[in-house]
């Protein structure tokens, strides 16, 4: 008898996953340690999808550019495309946070106060917008490669076919290759949000009040450190696996319903 499809299995992960969150949430009603842990680290959930939310948008747009550069007719943007993707691709995430924050930031200071307008200092751009702009450079990198993919995965023949129509350029883009390149871009552009929300918790080497950050900080106080980073994975746990289900469930919704 052959094997069943993949696809087909029972979820028995998500309901080991399931009766795991279920436990820590009961042990958060009915321990008061768990509790004032869970009252302290929900302060940073607000910090960390302002992270993620912002700068995984703000790197799709400026992903979306870079992917359009690099299929320019002129040769100046694609090679400067390729030039930002190989560069930031090659420099780790941590690197670049650091980079940002205490290198670039008070370059760029620096370099504005040089032109004589209302001089800026480095302390008032907040380590929380320096973590954001990173984490955007950093993922609009790989944003580009997968709306490269996407928008190349496009049949010349419906392009042509929009050319012969009279449409112009953005037209053709808008109503022809965008929207049948974003269903093969959705699953990996859903992958990296979710992997952005894990890549979120590196702003905390920066001092952003985010839920790892938080959780370091009680930790060290209370010590109390099972109980702690208990609730920490269970927030972020939640937070991706909600998610995930949810891209799930949009990308079958996508591709109709006599997808397998």
């Amino acid at each position: 008898m052959p094997p069943s499809a993949p696809d087909k299995d029972f979820p028995w992960w998500l309901v080991a996953l399931g009766a795991i969150g279920l436990w820590l949430f009961y042990e958060v009603w009915a321990s008061p340690v768990y509790a004032r842990v869970m009252a302290t680290l929900a302060k940073g959930i607000w910090i960390t999808l302002l992270v993620t939310v912002v700068g995984f948008f703000s790197a799709a747009v400026l992903g979306l550019a870079l992917a359009l550069a690099g299929q320019s007719r002129h040769v100046v943007l694609r090679q400067a495309a390729r030039f930002y993707i190989e560069v930031v691709r090659g420099v780790p995430i941590i690197v670049l946070l650091l980079y940002v924050a205490f290198a670039a930031t008070p370059a760029l200071v620096w370099a504005w106060n040089a032109t004589g307008l209302p001089e800026v200092k480095a302390r008032d751009v907040s380590l929380l917008w320096r973590a954001v702009i990173a984490l955007t450079i950093a993922y609009s990198a790989f944003l580009a490669e997968v709306f490269r993919a996407g928008l190349a995965s496009v049949d010349k023949g419906q392009i042509e076919a929009a050319q012969a129509l009279g449409l112009t350029g953005w037209l053709r883009f808008r109503l022809v290759v965008f929207p049948q390149a974003f269903r093969t871009i959705l699953p990996p552009l859903g992958n990296d949000f979710v992997a952005m929300v894990k890549d979120s918790s590196l702003v905390s080497v920066l001092g952003v009040a985010d839920v790892t950050q938080l959780g370091k900080v009680t930790a060290a106080g209370n010590f109390r450190y099972f109980e702690t980073y208990n609730m920490v994975a269970l927030i972020y746990l939640t937070m991706t696996l909600t998610l995930s289900l949810a891209l799930r469930r949009l990308e079958r919704r996508l591709r109709g319903p006599d997808a397998r």
